[in-house]
């Protein structure tokens, strides 16, 4: 996976959240002035994260070229780079078709805690590359209040702190 910048990460994850994977507008959230957002697109473009397309009336031009307008959109290489899986098309030339998110990391949190030996901080760790705090975070907020799952925390001797979803009675 190729090294990104935070402003990179910024702009590709935008993106990738577009129907078209659109690379402009760019983000509000980025704070660049013109001339490094510039810099940060040509970056991209030369490693293959982004490439230019022929634009369509409503998409936002990134140059001109004569009278074809070009814009910016995301390539298969930038989708890897942040982690989502590319659509699979039988032709795969339409850059309108919306980019798919791999399984989530909430999908595989539930997945985990749903086994019937629960999970340990330290296997969650592993499999979601997050710190324990926001895995207790995530249980806690996600899980518990925003979806509603009864979590069980038990202690177990060789594991530590073991979290599993219990059924509901």
């Amino acid at each position: 996976m190729p090294r990104l910048t935070d402003s990179q990460l910024v702009i590709l994850s935008a993106a990738a959240k577009r129907d078209s994977g659109a690379i402009l507008p760019l983000p509000k959230s980025l704070k660049a002035n013109k001339g490094a957002a510039a810099n940060t697109i040509r970056s991209l473009i030369k490693r293959g994260l982004i490439a230019e397309r022929r634009a369509n009336a409503k998409d936002a031009v990134w140059r001109e070229e004569g009278e074809t307008r070009l814009m910016l959109c995301m390539t298969d290489k930038g989708l890897a780079a942040i982690g989502v899986e590319p659509v699979k098309t039988p032709a795969n030339t339409d850059h309108t078709a919306k980019p798919t998110r791999a399984r989530s990391k909430q999908t595989i949190l539930i997945d985990l805690l749903n086994r019937t030996d629960g999970a340990s901080i330290d296997e969650l760790r592993s499999a979601l590359g997050w710190q324990a705090h926001s895995i207790r975070g995530a249980i806690a907020g996600a899980i518990k209040k925003k979806l509603g799952y009864a979590v069980l925390s038990e202690k177990h001797p060789a594991r530590g702190r073991v979290y599993h979803i219990v059924a509901a009675s």
